[in-house]
């Protein structure tokens, strides 16, 4: 009897102690779940410092990167434009300056204007907003938070974001303009760019003396001729008189809106423009046209800018 009752006190001690290690290994199962199951931390973006060179002050002004993008898109783009068109404008400014960041030699890394880009202040903004100022900053402020440290990259690096305001139905291949030859800046359709947009096409009117004296040539007689096009439709080369220009040449010297234009020989010289601005990259009143088709910030930009990728900074 006495055995009986040892084995039936052993049975219940090792039941016991069977129980206590399966609690113990249950405190512990968290610790065997696979890596990926696991709760990560969140990666928290930091906001970089961007040196702002101002031409009109000469001061070079230090700012948070994302205060700087959010000047730039109130600068650039009409506030009335489309939110996605502004997303789009927010990514491509942010990753225009990114690029300069890391290829700027100066004691800064961009200049306002438009050798980079243009800014505005809170000043300059309730200004030229007036009554509209909060509703206006809402939104520009909106597309640059949505889209906080997006940047577009090709083959890992960030690219040169150039962009402009209104084609003439298409962009321009970049070597064409800039004289270099990038892969993610080729001629593409922007058929949202047309007659139907205010300013698509714009006349301007030279005297024949400062036609000439702006292009440094003899006002004898005036001729032109052996007008080369690119694909795009703008012009390439242009022969004014003896005189074998190019349309970038033309465009800069007699302050045009575009390269796409025909010259017409009156008593005044008259000059036709199609479109505004260099033509490389994203049209603003292209993204904004897509924008209103329903196309979202990602479907604008892979568009202006071919085989690009989308990384934060």
């Amino acid at each position: 009897m006495k055995n009986k009752i040892l084995i039936v006190v052993i049975i219940v001690l090792s039941i016991i102690l069977m129980i206590e290690v399966s609690l113990k290994n249950k405190t512990n199962f968290s610790f065997d779940l696979p890596k990926n199951d696991q709760e990560k931390p969140k990666e928290e973006y930091i906001d970089s410092t961007i040196r702002v060179y101002d031409p009109s002050t000469t001061k070079i002004t230090n700012m948070p990167l994302e205060d700087y993008i959010l000047g730039v898109v109130a600068a650039e783009m009409p506030a009335s434009f489309e939110i996605e068109a502004l997303k789009a404008q927010a990514i491509a400014a942010r990753t225009f300056a990114s690029y300069k960041m890391e290829h700027q030699n100066l004691d800064y890394d961009v200049i306002i204007g438009v050798a980079d880009q243009a800014y505005n202040t809170i000043e300059q903004m309730q200004k030229k907003w007036e009554n509209a100022y909060q509703e206006n900053y809402e939104k520009v402020k909106n597309a640059v938070n949505d889209t906080r440290g997006l940047v577009m990259t090709y083959e890992g690096k960030v690219i040169e974001s150039f962009y402009f305001s209104m084609s003439n139905g298409q962009t321009e291949n970049c070597e064409l303009v800039f004289q270099e030859s990038l892969p993610y800046l080729s001629s593409v359709d922007s058929s949202w760019d047309n007659e139907t947009l205010n300013n698509y096409q714009v006349t301007k009117e030279f005297s024949k003396e400062e036609f000439c004296e702006l292009l440094n040539i003899s006002c004898e007689e005036i001729s032109i001729s052996d007008i080369n096009r690119t694909s795009s439709g703008r012009i390439n080369t242009i022969k004014i008189n003896d005189k074998l220009l190019k349309g970038t040449e033309v465009r800069k010297k007699l302050s045009l809106r575009s390269t796409d234009f025909d010259i017409e020989l009156m008593e005044n010289v008259k000059i036709t423009t199609r479109g505004n601005g260099h033509g490389v990259g994203m049209s603003q009143y292209g993204a904004n046209g897509m924008a209103k088709e329903g196309k979202t910030y990602h479907e604008i930009l892979t568009h202006y800018y071919q085989n690009i990728e989308f990384s934060k900074i």
